[in-house]
């Protein structure tokens, strides 16, 4: 890992998005420099052992933070943080100095870090995993498909993919013509940066379990009445995972997978967060943390 690094970071800003959805922005300027789309960081609360172990977040999206003249640095008053502008590593004027997670309050820690005020201090690590593989061949048409708090990963994804930003050292550069987001949700107020999405140019197709937004009903059942497109990711719960994965194998479109699995390290020691894998022998296990989170489709192991 060598651009690993981990870091008290200050935060910058933690508001709220959607029912029980907040993004949480972070000074965290090495991290922010390296990190790509699909990988992820830890958090943890530090001074801190309930919970003792961190969580991992996907990146949103990294943001570009200007000193201020008064020479306090990045995050300090008066300070310029400027939303995220075009650039590959450029000069370090305009190279990201922090990044932003959005989470879903799910439990104690994310509970917690929904109550954290600007000023005070994050334990982050990262950037970790593998991030999204450029598409197939010349890939027009990328579609991206989220379920529940899984859209987290495609903010930076669609800015990368349409040459808006270059991320981890990467000159930008164009890697499809057309991108679009299918995002499904139980309920209509728990939908979070659907905006962001539509300004970064992806054609955003909304679906809701209980008819309150958009298509009533899966995702990927709205999905599937699309035109196939020419490389499709997605990231979300297992089984929307899996139906995604059926509907692509069926229809002969490259596939790739962010997997929601739970960690403990994040560096691969624990070997809490593996995986069932296709080989030649039947299938293996893989960590999630390392090999992952993105996997091809068609080399995971759905039943083991």
């Amino acid at each position: 890992m060598p651009d690993f690094a981990q870091l008290l970071a200050p935060v910058l800003e933690n508001r709220r998005l959607a029912r029980d959805t907040y993004l949480i922005r972070l000074e965290a300027p090495p991290v922010a420099r390296a990190i790509r789309p699909g990988q992820f960081v830890m958090l943890r609360l530090p001074g801190s052992t309930d919970p003792l172990l961190g969580r991992p977040f996907a990146l949103y999206d990294t943001v570009i933070c200007l000193p201020s003249t008064s020479g306090r640095g990045v995050g300090g008053e008066g300070d310029t943080v400027k939303p995220p502008l075009p650039n590959g590593r450029g000069a370090d004027i305009d190279a990201p100095g922090a990044i932003d997670i959005v989470y879903l309050v799910v439990g104690k820690l994310t509970g917690l870090l929904s109550q954290v005020q600007s000023g005070e201090k994050v334990e982050v690590w990262g950037p970790l995993g593998n991030g999204f593989p450029d598409p197939v061949g010349q890939a027009k048409h990328v579609a991206l498909v989220a379920g529940g708090i899984g859209q987290t990963p495609f903010l930076a994804h669609i800015r990368e993919l349409l040459g808006e930003r270059g991320y981890g050292g990467q000159v930008a550069r164009p890697r499809a013509k057309r991108v679009s987001l299918y995002y499904g949700v139980r309920t209509a107020d728990l939908a979070a940066g659907v905006e962001d999405f539509r300004q970064a140019g992806a054609e955003v197709h909304l679906a809701s379990n209980d008819g309150t937004l958009g298509f009533h009903g899966f995702v990927t059942d709205l999905f599937e009445q699309h035109e196939p497109p020419d490389h499709v990711f997605g990231c979300g719960p297992e089984p929307m995972l899996h139906a995604l994965a059926k509907i692509a194998e069926r229809k002969g479109i490259p596939c790739h997978l962010s997997l929601e699995t739970p960690m403990a390290c994040g560096v691969g020691i624990c070997f809490s967060c593996v995986t069932p894998v296709r080989t030649a022998d039947g299938w293996d296990y893989k960590r999630v943390c390392v090999e992952g989170p993105v996997f091809d489709a068609a080399t995971l192991h759905w039943e083991t």
